[in-house]
């Protein structure tokens, strides 16, 4: 008996697609997606790290500073890996080459176009997670076996950055505006919400601010899993989780608006 193949839908083409594309441009990306945060990660962890972790044990709950900076790095690295893939590959098809535009002028709708390169993101993002984790494992900065979730959670980060970022980069017409995203948003999270320290050595005023910002609940995530101390507050895990859920379904459903009205508008 033949069996009969499942035809695809249009988001699984739309994926194809970007994963066709991935294929041929990979190496371009190696450096900034892989190579740039271990060399950071090195330098951070192992080298100031030496002199941080002997001065500042209490502050760090008495783990090593490559073992509290590690995870932090995870997540802040699926963020900016994350906001790039959602604004000038989102741009080029919709603006530049057009390639949407041919994917909606098919049976794919506008809501697969979106969905789809959201769901290449969110593969993207599960990939460099990944190899960062084996990478964080082969320095010895874990502490628990646990880390294993904290890849899915460094993925919903990126994902709760790239799903409302998706959804500006569709009413652009310029890129102008990319560079005050990564300037006075990506760069600022990734100094200020707990990746290079805790948040409480921040001023008063300004702890609060981090609530409100996806980064923070991914760093507290991902530390969470790889120190193993997910457990000691498990509420709050569970709040932090569905921040990050919050900014993805909100994200989603403001990305397919945006980029369904742009391929109607031509």
């Amino acid at each position: 008996m033949t069996a009969v193949a499942r035809p695809s839908t249009g988001i699984e083409r739309v994926l194809e697609h970007r994963f066709l594309v991935y294929r041929r441009t990979f190496r371009a990306s190696l450096f900034s997606s892989f190579l740039t945060p271990v060399l950071f990660l090195a330098a951070m962890g192992l080298g100031l790290g030496s002199y941080v972790s002997t001065s500042s044990a209490a502050a760090l709950d008495g783990v090593s500073y490559l073992a509290f900076l590690a995870p932090g790095l995870l997540a802040a690295t699926c963020m900016q890996s994350a906001a790039f893939e959602a604004t000038f590959p989102i741009m080029a098809g919709l603006l530049w080459n057009r390639t949407f535009h041919a994917m909606h002028a098919t049976p794919i709708s506008g809501r697969d176009v979106t969905l789809g390169n959201l769901a290449w993101i969110a593969a993207r993002m599960l990939l460099i997670a990944t190899v960062f984790t084996v990478v964080m494992v082969l320095f010895g900065a874990t502490e628990s076996p646990l880390v294993i979730f904290a890849i899915p959670a460094a993925a919903l980060t990126g994902m709760a950055f790239a799903a409302p970022i998706a959804a500006f980069s569709a009413t652009q017409r310029t890129p102008e505006k990319f560079n005050a995203i990564f300037r006075f948003g990506i760069t600022p999270l990734f100094l200020f919400s707990g990746t290079f320290f805790p948040l409480d050595s921040l001023p008063t005023i300004l702890q609060p601010l981090a609530w409100v910002t996806p980064l923070y609940h991914g760093v507290v995530l991902t530390r969470g899993f790889s120190l193993g101390t997910i457990g000691e507050e498990p509420v709050l895990a569970v709040v932090h989780l569905l921040v990050l859920l919050g900014f993805i379904v909100v994200g989603t459903v403001w990305a397919d608006r945006t980029i369904s009205a742009r391929l109607v508008r031509g």
